[in-house]
C-alpha cells in the first residue's frame, strides 16, 4: 500500500493527512486512495502480452460508482453478477459488449435486461440457467451470446468460502459434462455459442491452480472446435492474490500475465480477466476511533466506533487485516489488544492480541487493506448508519457515498394503520 505513508510520524493517504480527514468527517469512514487503483490496473495491464483481451472490473468487490468510472476511464470492461451491478456498470459508462454477466441465480427479469442492454455475454453456470436464456431470448426475438462456466474441480482460494472451482461448489458444469452441456446449447434457440468460462476462488496466491486449469479448458475448447462449436471468448476469471499480512506473499502479476501469455496467445480467442481484489483491496484504509480502553484480568480491549457492519471480512472469512494508528507508534511500550466493535456479537471484531503502542479513548486507527468485500458487504445490523467513503487525489479529497444516518434508515420502515 504505497499510497499510505507515515511522514513526520503522521499517516498520509497520497498527500492528505488522515486526520485531517478526520476532523471534516464523522468516523468511521472508508478511504480510498485513487493512484494506487489506477496503478493495479496498469500492473495488470502492462502483465499481459495477448492480441486481443479485456480486463473486466468484478463490480462485486467494490461497487462505488466513482471506482468503476476510474476503471472505466482505462478502458475496463465489467463482470457483474446481478441486475444492479450491470446498472451501476453501465451509469459509471462502461460499453455494454465490455460486460459479462456472472453468477448462478441469474433472473428472468434480470436475463431480459442484459439483453436489452446487449451485453458481450452471459457465464452460463446450469443447464437450467441455459433453458431460461433460451426462453427469455426467444420472447425477444434475439439470439443471446453465452459462454459456458466449467467447474474444473480444481481447489483455489485463501479460504474454502471464497474457493468456487471444486467438484462440490455450486457453481459452473462439471467439466466432464462440458461436452454434452455445449452440444445441448447448440440445439436451443435464442442462443448463440461464442465462449468459454472458469473460475476457481478467490485470493489464489499461486499459479499453479490457474496453470492447472488453463490446460484443463485449453482441452476441452479443442474438442469443442472439432465439433464444430465456435469458441471466440475465453473467460479466465478472476482470484489474483493481493498481500493482507506483512509476511504474506502475494501473486506474481507478472508471472501470471507472462502465463497467459504463453498459454492462450496461439488459441485465436478474445481472452477475458476477471479481477476484483486485486484491483481494489489495497487501495483503501478504514479510519475507525477508539471509544474506549477496556483492561481486564483475561484481556485488553480497544472497543472502536467501527463495527461489523461496517466491516464483517474477519468475522465472515476470519480473515487478517493490519491494524496501525494515525500517530506512528513509537516502538517500545507495546501491549496486545483485541480490537473490537460495539455490535452486541462476541464476532464483532478486526483483530486479536495486536500489539499497539500507547493509545487513549479518541485516538485513530487505520484498518488497512479494505478496499474489497468491505463496504459492499456492510449492513445496518443494530440500526447503525451507512458509513462515509473518500476518494484521495494527490492532495485533495471528497466524499464518494454519502453516510446514511440511523433517522433515514428507521424512515424506510412502514407500519399498518391496522396494528
Amino acid at each position: 500500500m504505497n499510497s499510505f505513508n507515515y511522514k513526520n510520524g503522521k499517516l498520509l493517504v497520497e498527500d492528505v493527512n488522515v486526520s485531517d480527514i478526520a476532523e471534516k468527517i464523522k468516523t468511521p469512514f472508508y478511504c480510498y486512495s485513487l493512484n494506487h487503483l489506477k496503478e493495479q490496473y496498469i500492473r495488470l495491464d502492462e502483465s499481459i502480452n495477448l492480441e486481443d483481451y479485456e480486463i473486466c472490473f468484478s463490480i462485486k468487490s467494490n461497487s462505488n460508482q466513482s471506482i468503476i468510472k476510474t476503471f472505466s476511464k482505462l478502458g475496463s470492461g465489467a463482470d457483474v453478477v446481478s441486475i444492479g451491478e450491470l446498472k451501476r456498470a453501465l451509469k459509471a459508462g462502461i460499453p455494454s459488449k465490455k460486460i459479462v454477466f456472472s453468477g448462478v441465480g441469474k433472473t428472468s427479469e434480470e436475463i431480459r435486461f442484459a439483453i436489452q442492454s446487449d451485453i458481450l455475454m452471459f457465464n452460463v453456470e446450469s443447464i437450467s440457467e441455459l433453458k431460461k436464456i433460451s426462453k427469455e431470448s426467444e420472447y425477444l426475438n434475439v439470439q443471446s451470446n453465452i459462454s459456458l462456466r466449467i467447474n474444473p474441480d480444481i481447489s483455489a482460494g485463501g479460504n474454502e468460502k471464497i474457493s468456487t472451482g471444486k467438484a462440490q461448489d455450486k457453481f459452473g458444469i462439471d467439466w466432464k459434462s462440458a461436452i454434452e452441456s455445449y452440444d445441448f446449447a447448440a440445439n436451443l434457440s435464442g442462443i448463440k455459442i461464442i465462449g468459454i468460462d472458469f473460475h476457481i476462488g478467490s485470493q489464489i496466491n499461486q499459479i499453479k491452480p490457474f496453470e492447472e486449469s488453463l490446460d484443463l479448458l485449453i482441452g476441452i475448447i479443442g474438442e469443442l472446435r472439432k465439433k464444430g462449436h465456435e469458441i471466440k471468448v475465453f473467460d479466465v476469471g478472476g482470484g489474483l492474490g493481493v498481500q493482507y499480512h506483512p509476511e504474506e506473499k502475494p501473486l506474481d502479476i507478472n508471472k501470471y500475465g507472462k502465463l497467459l501469455s504463453q498459454k492462450l496467445g496461439a488459441l485465436k480467442c478474445k481472452i477475458v480477466i476477471e479481477p476484483g481484489r486485486f484491483l481494489t483491496a489495497n487501495s483503501a484504509i478504514l479510519v475507525t476511533k477508539i471509544i474506549y480502553v477496556k483492561n481486564t484480568d483475561k484481556n485488553n480491549f480497544l472497543i472502536v466506533d467501527a463495527a461489523m457492519n461496517d466491516f464483517i471480512r474477519p468475522t465472515l472469512y476470519g480473515s487478517y487485516h493490519q491494524i496501525i494508528t494515525i500517530n506512528e507508534d513509537k516502538k517500545g511500550n507495546l501491549s496486545k489488544y483485541d480490537i473490537v466493535g460495539p455490535v452486541c456479537e462476541t464476532g464483532d471484531y478486526f483483530a486479536k492480541k495486536i500489539p499497539i503502542g500507547n493509545v487513549e479513548e479518541e485516538d485513530l486507527l487505520a484498518i488497512k487493506s479494505v478496499g474489497a468485500y468491505g463496504s459492499v458487504l456492510s449492513s445496518n445490523y443494530n440500526t447503525r448508519a451507512s458509513i462515509n467513503e473518500i476518494l484521495v487525489s494527490n492532495d485533495k479529497f471528497e466524499i464518494i457515498r454519502d453516510r446514511i444516518e440511523d433517522e433515514e434508515i428507521i424512515s424506510r420502515d412502514k407500519v399498518p394503520d391496522w396494528i
